[in-house]
């Protein structure tokens, strides 16, 4: 028996979630079954859960949009794992139970040294961050990456890739704690997000004005971040923190001429070729195990304390993300 989470309509995480327990089948041609590690809880799952995500649920559902976990045992066809190999799924959900079974090609191997808790959030931030750094604009060393929301998942990430890669970030955050905090994770500057902050952040980078910006937020914060692009710059929107609009003003597509692009990682890796992911997973991989990418934790909860982790997720004020210990007591 193998226990999992799932919920059979959509609501209040806290509430519609349920603690239940499953047979595992037989394994067949290329099935591969992953004993799971760990999984964060992302606001991905939270919407999931709620039924205002990008993809609806098919009821019943377990949510967990990415983990991590290790191969213990194969279908006879399967030919690219073995048992033992640590891995990380690549799409979908399912995530929050002891045991998941994917085809191979749903399945990234992972180095044999990395952290688990840090792979189990390999698949939706740091993929995001390269995705954002590297699929819209050729970015030369030195140029700048601007970014709202720079304390996020992804912004944390953007930060260590920019800085591994030899680009500066101009990052923009809500609370004035959080600058040291992310100049010491590598930041070049950071900048409150706010009126004041745009007329300094133009003057740092005057003659060098950054081409590309990474939205994580709208409203606002969003407009700001147009005002400092370069013309013909790029923003890219991949969240909506603030859960207020985009509203670009005329002056910034007339003058400027900027383009506002969109990224949702799940819509990427649903369409992206096994060479174009690996070219992507194994460098972030090789970071993790260096220690030069390394992403927030605030705590690790088990399994059967579900619902107090989902009230810990759902809270202001965090270190980093909540982790689900899937691991058997």
């Amino acid at each position: 028996m193998s226990d999992y989470l799932h919920f059979t309509r959509t609501g209040l995480p806290s509430e519609v979630l349920d603690l239940a327990q499953r047979d595992l089948a037989p394994l067949q041609h290329h099935e591969v079954r992953v004993a799971m590690r760990y999984s964060p809880i992302n606001p991905a799952d939270l919407n999931f859960i709620e039924g205002v995500y990008g993809k609806l649920a098919e009821l019943p559902a377990t949510p967990g949009h990415e983990g991590s976990g290790e191969v213990v045992e194969i279908g006879p066809d399967v030919e690219s794992l073995a048992v033992g190999d640590l891995v990380i799924p690549l799409g979908g959900s399912g995530c929050w139970a002891q045991h998941l079974t994917l085809p191979e090609h749903k399945l990234a191997k992972l180095p044999a040294h990395i952290d688990l808790i840090q792979a189990s959030m390999l698949r939706i931030n740091p993929i995001t961050a390269a995705r954002l750094l590297e699929g819209y604009i050729d970015l030369e060393k030195g140029e700048w990456i601007l970014q709202n929301a720079a304390n996020s998942g992804v912004g944390r990430a953007v930060i260590q890739i920019a800085k591994a890669r030899g680009h500066r970030t101009l990052n923009f955050v809500r609370r004035p704690e959080l600058i040291d905090e992310l100049k010491a994770l590598g930041a070049d500057v950071v900048l409150l997000d706010n009126d004041d902050s745009v007329a300094e952040a133009k003057a740092i980078t005057h003659g060098d004005a950054p081409r590309l910006a990474g939205n994580a937020v709208g409203g606002d914060s969003a407009i700001r971040m147009m005002d400092v692009l370069a013309p013909e710059g790029t923003m890219v929107t991949y969240g909506a923190m603030s859960r207020r609009s985009l509203k670009v003003p005329n002056k910034f597509l007339i003058f400027k001429n900027l383009n506002l692009r969109g990224l949702w990682v799940t819509r990427w890796l649903e369409k992206a070729s096994h060479t174009e992911l690996q070219a992507t997973l194994k460098p972030l991989a090789e970071m993790m195990c260096e220690g030069t990418l390394h992403l927030a934790v605030d705590e690790v909860v088990p399994l059967r304390d579900y619902r107090t982790a989902i009230t810990k997720a759902m809270q202001d004020g965090r270190k980093g993300k909540i982790i689900l210990d899937l691991r058997n007591d």
